[in-house]
């Protein structure tokens, strides 16, 4: 590690599981949203269905189905963490970051129960791997931070910055799926170009706020797999945002040209 990452970062710990977890969640996170640019999407929300050689095969679920099995085993493992010695309770530290981790799968469990209006289905091998995907980020990252215990703290304590991002990120991100929730009445399964907050200036600021959230828990635990996976997931967003805008300007001719896909007056 550089001298400026030593001073932000806890050391990598000696752990194959957490060497091999970073590469793996950057790297197929990354990988991922570059096939979200080629057009190779996962199949929920508007691109359930999406295939460029026909309908995609597999089993269909619904989306609220689809959506509770995607967020609540990852809501189950960072609520479990407070039950387990060592890990949530052991530090101020590890108790915000399982805090975090537990209010952002609660949220993403009420907004499939209480916010979302679907249209459409949710094809079960994307629900499984975006699934077992965060299940093991929400391990990762709680094993990462139980290995820092009895470890030298970083420099720069980020944690309470980290806090104030996380915050900012998840009322955001809540905020945006409102607002997207609102576009259409309970019957109507149309898609709509969405109005209010930031949709003036991107077509994904749900996407915008969930980056800053995972930014901020990246902060709270200042480890290298909690970098690892914001970073993957930054990437990934990235692709799936510019393919989301340019999904949109295919559906509608009125599409703004000047609304970007993920950060203002940028991209």
């Amino acid at each position: 590690m550089s001298p400026i990452t030593d001073l932000l970062l806890f050391p990598p710990p000696p752990s194959p599981f957490i060497t091999a977890m970073s590469v793996i969640s950057l790297t197929s996170l990354a990988y991922t949203g570059f096939s979200e640019v080629r057009g190779k999407h996962l199949h929920y929300s508007k691109f359930w269905n999406a295939n460029p050689n026909g309908r995609h095969k597999g089993i269909e679920l619904s989306s609220r189905v689809g959506m509770l099995l995607i967020y609540s085993p990852a809501l189950a493992a960072a609520l479990a963490s407070f039950a387990i010695p060592g890990c949530a309770l052991s530090s101020t530290r590890s108790l915000l970051l399982s805090a975090a981790l537990s209010i952002h799968y609660f949220k993403r469990v009420f907004e499939v129960l209480f916010i979302h209006q679907y249209s459409g289905q949710t094809m079960l091998d994307s629900v499984l791997l975006i699934s077992l995907s965060y299940f093991m980020s929400v391990v990762s990252t709680i094993y990462a931070q139980y290995l820092t215990e009895n470890t030298a703290e970083p420099a720069f304590d980020l944690k309470y910055a980290g806090v104030l991002l996380f915050v900012i990120g998840i009322i955001g991100n809540f905020y945006h799926h409102y607002i997207l929730s609102q576009l259409r009445g309970k019957d109507d399964k149309s898609y709509k170009i969405p109005k209010g907050g930031l949709f003036s200036l991107v077509i994904c600021p749900h996407y915008l706020f969930e980056i800053l959230g995972f930014t901020g828990v990246s902060l709270i635990s200042q480890t290298v797999y909690a970098v690892s996976f914001t970073l993957g997931s930054t990437f990934y967003l990235l692709g799936r945002s510019y393919a989301t805008r340019k999904w949109y300007l295919s559906k509608f001719d009125n599409f703004p040209k000047n609304v970007k896909a993920l950060i203002p007056f940028v991209f």
